[in-house]
């Protein structure tokens, strides 16, 4: 691939991996509560029955990535772990709304989220490994936005099947979509060669970081564990504070959140050539500022209106911030040591994950109510921005690719 163009077609063609990763994942997280619910009385149980998935994700997805990068097959280094995972856990999701019992859904929920986690990292770090870096925002733009098309779907014409099939219906029609997205790998992506001795002055193939790079690395994973935690927390939490601090239905709750969704996806693609124009950590800051400007004003918030708008502006903003933090973390990676980089990411964007919401309910029991929830999050982002204004590495020398260019790359 070009350093200074983006080829699009296999941007979009290694993206099904994450498309299937997000459609699937959407399933589980809409449907399975739904499935326990009918198993078990305790909300408590089916809570930490939902976290599991974070669990192993916190536990493995950095070692299966680092083992991705040592790994050496015919097949590459990622695509073992995608052509053994995703058929597994296509057949675990089959499996999953015909068990009956709640040890045998346990059983099979395990399975499923256990082999996700060992090849989430592999599937992510084909972007970056394909991809040159300074095209990696925009190709991570791209990425997300397939991803956010997958649970787009999975929540629209999820629901449809429902409707139409009962519960193995939609979990069906995933398992399938997961097993054409491997075959879209296989066929189309070819992993570039890993064994070859780098120049000395090659910059690319880092054998160790410097002080001044595992200080800057330490200081943004910290920066992607903080504003991950304010994510989280709205995430988590917006409906209930929808509900009792706006007094909205539960429904509108849900689509005024959604609307934070829809333009991060609108504007997934756009960060990243923003990014890459005028510097990752710019980007990210002036999106972390934004977002902080934008929710200040809903910690007081009672209009409806001013918060779908704040809203609004605060998925632009997110966008600048998501796209742009994970081709910073592999920038320090060299290319040997791509997957355990994103192993290193996904580790405390998945810590997040997991002290969030009980974090912030500590804060809503304490208060008696959910109306902290932007200060919560805008101090978990500004906690973010303050560890980014020490980051100094992570950064790619300026490209040249034009809008123009890369659209012209479609018809390469």
């Amino acid at each position: 691939m070009s350093e200074d163009k983006l080829n699009v077609k296999t941007t979009l063609l290694l993206s099904f991996g994450f498309f299937a990763s997000s459609l699937a994942w959407s399933i589980y997280n809409a449907f399975v509560p739904l499935l326990l619910a009918d198993l078990v009385a305790s909300a408590t149980l089916i809570g930490f029955i939902m976290v599991i998935d974070n669990i192993f994700g916190l536990i493995f997805q950095p070692l299966f990535g680092r083992w991705s990068d040592k790994t050496r097959t015919r097949f590459g280094r990622r695509m073992p772990y995608i052509m053994v995972g995703i058929p597994i856990c296509a057949l675990a999701f089959i499996l999953i709304p015909h068990m009956n019992s709640l040890w045998s859904l346990m059983g099979v929920l395990i399975i499923f989220t256990f082999v996700m986690s060992t090849w989430r990292s592999p599937v992510v770090s084909l972007m970056p490994d394909i991809t040159p870096g300074p095209l990696r925002s925009q190709a991570n733009g791209i990425v997300n936005l397939m991803g956010g098309v997958g649970s787009l779907i999975a929540f629209g014409a999820g629901g449809l099947l429902l409707k139409v099939g009962g519960y193995p219906l939609p979990f069906l029609t995933a398992a399938i979509i997961m097993i054409g997205a491997l075959a879209v790998l296989v066929i189309f992506i070819r992993e570039p060669g890993v064994a070859y001795e780098p120049d000395a002055a090659d910059e690319k193939v880092k054998v160790k970081l410097t002080a001044p790079e595992r200080k800057s690395l330490i200081l943004l994973l910290f920066a992607i564990f903080f504003w991950f935690v304010g994510y989280n927390a709205i995430e988590t939490f917006f409906t209930l504070f929808a509900v009792n601090s706006l007094g909205v239905e539960a429904g509108n709750a849900a689509m005024m959140l959604a609307v934070f969704s829809l333009t991060f996806l609108a504007f997934a693609v756009p960060a990243g050539f923003i990014g890459a124009k005028f510097g990752r950590r710019r980007t990210i800051m002036v999106g972390l500022v934004g977002i902080i400007v934008l929710f200040i004003p809903l910690t007081m918030a009672t209009s409806v209106p001013m918060t779908i708008a704040c809203l609004a502006g605060g998925g632009i903003f997110w966008a600048c911030v998501n796209i742009n933090s994970l081709p910073m973390v592999v920038r320090l990676a060299g290319e040997e040591k791509i997957g355990t980089y994103v192993g290193y990411y996904y580790f405390f964007s998945f810590g997040a994950q997991i002290v969030a919401p009980p974090l912030f309910g500590v804060v809503a029991d304490l208060a008696g109510s959910y109306s902290p929830l932007f200060i919560f999050a805008s101090l978990a982002f500004a906690a973010a921005l303050a560890a980014l204004v020490f980051v100094r590495h992570g950064e790619e020398e300026p490209t040249t690719t034009s809008t123009t260019e890369i659209l012209d790359s479609l018809d390469d």
